[in-house]
């Protein structure tokens, strides 16, 4: 075999290779600044000035998109800094979100309407 035939053997598997690599690592890259742009839409909708709290279901349809994986919208939204809470409202109980960081904040407001 000469130095071609063998420099042609061991180049062909690696530039498949490379090339498999570089649409793998393309579609991994679009879902993660999928995934922090959704985050990031997150935070901005729970950083809203008047309201601390937001409801589960508004949160869905505002970001929208998670009718059918609300799952990964709350792995979102507690990647983004937000706990949940629950209230109960006659007899429904909903879920609603909050920033951890506008605690302080949050409670004052609770203690204003009481």
């Amino acid at each position: 075999m000469t130095f071609l035939q063998t420099l042609a053997v061991g180049t062909i598997p690696a530039l498949i290779t490379a090339a498999f690599t570089y649409f793998k690592l393309r579609q991994d890259f679009n879902m993660y600044k999928t995934e922090v742009m959704a985050e990031r839409a997150a935070k901005r909708l729970l950083r809203h000035q008047s309201f601390t709290d937001r409801s589960f279901s508004a949160i869905q349809k505002e970001l929208g998109g998670w009718d059918n994986e609300a799952d990964e919208l709350r792995k979102i939204l507690v990647r983004a800094g937000a706990v949940r809470t629950y209230r109960t409202e006659g007899s429904k109980k909903e879920e609603w979100w909050y920033l951890l960081s506008r605690k302080g904040e949050r409670i004052n407001k609770i203690k204003k309407k009481k």
